[in-house]
């Protein structure tokens, strides 16, 4: 029997299917960020058809399921290429099931580590075997090293006009691509303060830049404020970007000031949770930082003390908890046009888009293939 929730639920994947494959037929490049409930799953297609996921979410198959019902509605059948970030249960969790669920093609990680990667004792060793088994046994065409100045062997767009299209990892266990020659000094410097921060794995935690054209968009998965500082200080190895994904959900171990100002970005899109991430500095530094025009989230806030925090509902995909594997978990999507010149970001969940203008100016569109490793 259909009831109304039904109904809607359907008439929304329909809406979703409807539009991601009319930009694989107009051959835009999309993002989709999906709901995994404060964790890191976001998913690329390109012009040529590829799929590219940047980490997998959770354990326990809800964020698995997600994933694949966004990548089938986008008209992917396959993950050709699996990124991971780092080794948090939040950002590969997901793997191993969504494997299960779908196949994929080329992995690219840092080194696994042999001991659990933020306390090294040996009680959280022996839980970090066991529960890293299924990450290390997934099913995949094979895993290759991720370093910083890896590219991925995405297939150029061709054809009359077609843009350049390159995805780099900029920073990976905490080193990092040299500015392009003749880079001169970043002013913003001088305002860098230092945090005193436990070590984790999130220091290590790679970081890409995907330029399509003159598009540019950052996900520095959740590296931390001392090793953000590096990407940008003393020279600024990346540039600007029109679209920032909100370092480690929006906390404050994450998102200096420095490096969102010397990024620049028109947009952000934070991945947070409803009871996870939105803290008044990152919030404030995004607010600050200039040019900027929208702050999206994946999650309202539901916490009193973060409300303040939260962008306008009308940026928010998801205005309630969906923790629950049978929520909809609803996603943001965003389309660049062909020729790179705009992009749309559209909340699937109730229609709502805004299109911007992408910066055909930049600081760096030659040092994607000047940087060194």
């Amino acid at each position: 029997m259909n009831t109304p929730r039904t109904l809607l639920a359907a008439a929304c994947g329909l809406l979703l299917a409807a539009r991601a494959s009319a930009g694989l037929a107009d051959h835009t490049l999309d993002i989709y960020w999906n709901d995994v409930e404060g964790g890191g799953a976001t998913l690329i297609v390109t012009p040529t058809g590829e799929s590219v996921l940047i980490d997998s979410g959770s354990p326990g198959g809800r964020d698995a399921n997600r994933i694949q019902h966004t990548a089938e509605a986008a008209g992917v059948t396959k993950i050709d290429y699996y990124l991971q970030t780092h080794f948090h249960g939040d950002h590969m969790g997901g793997i191993p099931e969504l494997a299960a669920l779908m196949p994929i093609g080329q992995v690219y990680e840092r080194a696994i580590p042999d001991r659990d990667p933020d306390y090294g004792n040996a009680n959280a060793d022996a839980l970090w075997l066991r529960t890293s088994k299924g990450y290390r046994t997934f099913k995949a065409d094979a895993r290759n090293p991720l370093k910083a100045g890896t590219v991925i062997p995405l297939k150029a767009p061709v054809g009359p006009g077609a843009l350049p299209l390159t995805l780099r990892c900029v920073a990976a266990d905490q080193k990092f691509v040299d500015a392009p020659a003749n880079t001169p000094p970043n002013p913003l410097a001088k305002e860098l303060v230092k945090h005193e921060l436990v070590p984790t794995d999130n220091d290590n935690s790679a970081a890409f830049v995907l330029d399509f054209g003159p598009f540019r968009f950052w996900d520095g998965g959740d590296i931390t404020w001392n090793f953000e500082a590096q990407v940008v200080t003393p020279l600024n190895r990346v540039g600007q970007v029109d679209v920032y994904q909100v370092d480690h959900h929006g906390l404050s171990f994450s998102n200096n000031p420095v490096l969102i100002h010397s990024l620049a970005p028109t947009v952000s899109v934070m991945n947070n949770g409803s009871g996870k991430g939105t803290e008044k500095s990152t919030t404030d530094a995004l607010k600050s930082s200039p040019g900027i025009q929208a702050m999206y989230q994946v999650h309202k806030d539901l916490r009193p003390t973060q409300a303040p925090n939260n962008t306008a509902d009308e940026f928010i995909a998801n205005l309630g908890s969906t923790r629950a594997a049978t929520a909809p978990g609803n996603i943001i999507k965003l389309s660049v046009a062909p020729d790179g010149k705009t992009y749309t970001i559209t909340l699937p969940s109730t229609g709502a888009k805004r299109t911007f203008e992408t910066r055909l100016v930049k600081t760096l569109p030659e040092a994607v293939a000047a940087a060194k490793p």
